[in-house]
């Protein structure tokens, strides 16, 4: 079928206007609902960048760094950002590549359309102008004819009553009328036939000639549009792909943020913040003295008269207990792992001391070896700004602060040296070259950096002394705890006795124990350092820890660290003590072998009445 608007729609003028104007109708609103949807995206973009800068941390906070599901929440705020980008690019493109376009494009085709529309009015009026003038050349060639044909008539009949020399002039005049009239229809004829085939002619070239070659014009401006509508539709499309990689990466990221997220590793994380690295309490027997013990006692005044009495034994009484939450997996199954980013240890609950040593006396399920041991670990005094030994921080954490340190000096101490050289060799280029500059200039800045690196390298040495003997305190516990006598005698130089030596040179005015109790009953305080000595002599000797279940090793362990304990894949050990949330368990081979191995790494199977004992010993 053809589909040739020339020749098949050659008498539908008036539709084709119509049809145009509505075609270039939809091209406007075409191009109108492009701009509102970039107009959305638009504002979709910037409604999403306002709700990722909401929610995203004002400053900087090391907490954030540190747990996977912030880390997550971060990547996700930050993809959310980009994704914004995204649509922000999208909105430009279809606002340039097809709105512009496409309104430059409507008014081309607007005017096209009213040329060739003009066309082909114009050539109607000249058919039709064609054809009013054939129509007067009929319609006097009619008349004519008429009137000829009645003269013709009227000097016939004067013939036939031609009688007298009147009437015979009459007839001679009727028959001149008579031919006149026939050569004026002759004349009418000849015209008439000559508007004829001038009209045929006009005819024949109006619709075979002007109005196929004007419709085609104006079907092939139709289709243009139709093309150009294909084409934005298309434009619009391929705006829409070209984000796609890049909102589907951001997606990506997204899914491998979430599931990056570590639940345990978050919370063993917690651990390695906050833990101080001292037992948890125990239980303590029960004595019926005869004498009340008055409890509400000044801790710092107590402190000061044990350390001055008892400084022989290496002993240190912390009251203060702090929840401890559990660590994050070392990355090397060694008790002496480092952590990243220390954190000083969570405010302890301000209990009254009075009340704590009240409940301490009140428990008697076990001996008082295991509670006092575990009262020990859990000191933290409240003396603000710490020194620069870290002295007041938990042994755990002063062993983090202190790594820490040094890594970052040792990070300074790199930069300082790259400097150093760098000015180096440009002093000597400046002395085989003085024209590039003077060499001496360069002395005071070089000067300047020796300093810096001499600076760096002795805080590097001390801060490098303080974490050795942090270490080898921690050697001494551990060994302690090897020979049976797991927390029992802590030393006189743990990381608190700075703060305990700090609380004996503060005056009566602030002196105040770590849970917030205070007294200035020196009276009560002796009573009771004198009733806590009796405590301590209980701490002199202990026998080895009973097992309380059995273990299988899951994986191979190399015990590096001094404390730990090698085994091999399958091994059956004794279990002496569970996990108290260090990720270590305390095992046995035999009488003679004993230590610490990483909880991941096996399988334990506690004893039906062992569960019962650890249960109560963990309610004290």
């Amino acid at each position: 079928m053809s589909c040739n608007w020339g020749t098949e729609l050659w008498d539908q003028f008036d539709n084709l206007e119509k049809h145009t104007s509505w075609g270039i109708d939809f091209l406007e609103r075409y191009s109108k609902f492009v701009k509102e949807r970039a107009d959305i995206e638009l504002s979709y973009a910037k409604q999403i960048r306002s709700l990722s800068k909401k929610y995203h941390p004002k400053r900087s906070r090391e907490d954030e760094s540190r747990y996977t599901w912030c880390l997550a929440f971060s990547a996700t705020l930050r993809q959310l950002s980009e994704l914004a980008v995204q649509r922000e690019e999208l909105a430009e493109n279809l606002n340039t590549q097809i709105v512009c376009e496409l309104t430059r494009y409507t008014q081309e085709v607007k005017a096209e359309r009213k040329t060739h529309f003009q066309d082909g009015r114009r050539t109607q009026q000249h058919i039709e102008s064609s054809w009013k003038q054939l129509e007067s050349s009929k319609r006097r060639y009619e008349r004519d004819c008429k009137e000829a044909e009645r003269a013709q008539q009227v000097s016939d009949r004067i013939d036939l009553d031609n009688k007298t020399d009147g009437e015979k002039r009459c007839s001679l005049k009727a028959r001149q009328t008579a031919q006149q009239k026939k050569q004026a229809a002759e004349e009418s004829r000849k015209d008439y036939v000559t508007s004829l085939n001038q009209f045929n002619q006009d005819q024949h070239q109006h619709y075979h000639t002007l109005v196929p070659v004007i419709y085609q014009r104006i079907q092939d401006m139709e289709e243009r549009r139709i093309e150009r509508i294909c084409n934005a539709m298309r434009s619009s499309a391929e705006a829409e792909r070209k984000v796609l990689p890049v909102a589907t990466r951001c997606l990506d990221v997204m899914m491998d943020a979430a599931e990056g997220i570590q639940p345990r590793m978050d919370t063993q994380q917690v651990v390695e913040v906050y833990k101080s690295g001292f037992d948890p309490p125990g239980d303590v027997e029960f004595d019926d003295y005869s004498s009340t013990m008055r409890r509400s006692i000044s801790e710092s005044s107590y402190l000061d008269n044990r350390m001055e009495g008892r400084r022989h034994s290496r002993k240190l009484w912390p009251f203060i207990r702090k929840n401890k939450p559990p660590p994050p997996p070392p990355t090397s199954p060694s008790p002496g792992g480092v952590a990243n980013s220390p954190q000083s240890p969570p405010p302890a609950s301000r209990e009254p001391i009075a009340q704590r040593l009240n409940d301490l006396m009140s428990s008697g399920s076990r001996t008082r070896k295991q509670c006092l041991r575990s009262l020990k670990r859990g000191l933290s005094l409240k003396l603000g700004s710490g020194p620069a030994d870290c002295s007041h921080l938990p042994p755990e954490q002063r062993r983090k602060k202190l790594q820490t340190r040094i890594n970052n000096m040792n990070e300074e101490i790199q930069r300082e040296r790259e400097q150093r050289d760098a000015l180096l060799k440009m002093r000597e280029v400046y002395e085989r070259n003085p024209q590039m500059g003077d060499a001496d200039s360069l002395e005071p800045r070089l000067e300047e950096v020796k300093q810096s690196i001499q600076r760096l390298e002795e805080e590097l040495r001390r801060n490098q002394a303080w974490l050795s003997e942090t270490d080898s305190k921690a050697c001494d516990l551990s060994s302690r705890r090897q020979s049976g006598g797991c927390g029992l005698n802590s030393q006189v130089d743990t990381p608190g006795s700075s703060s305990l030596k700090q609380l004996e040179d503060r005056s009566p005015a602030s002196r105040e124990s770590p849970d917030g109790s205070y007294t200035e009953d020196h009276s009560a305080e002796l009573q009771f350092k004198s009733r806590s000595s009796e405590f301590d002599d209980d701490f002199e000797d202990e026998e080895p820890l009973p097992s309380i279940g059995t273990c299988k090793s899951l994986y191979p362990f190399q015990g590096q660290n001094e404390g730990t304990l090698s085994m091999v894949e399958g091994e059956l050990l004794s279990v002496v003590e569970e996990d108290k949330g260090d990720g270590w368990t305390r095992v046995r081979r035999n009488l003679e072998e004993e230590g610490y191995v990483p909880t991941s790494y096996i399988k334990v199977f506690l004893d039906s009445s062992a569960k019962g004992f650890v249960q109560s010993s963990r309610l004290v």
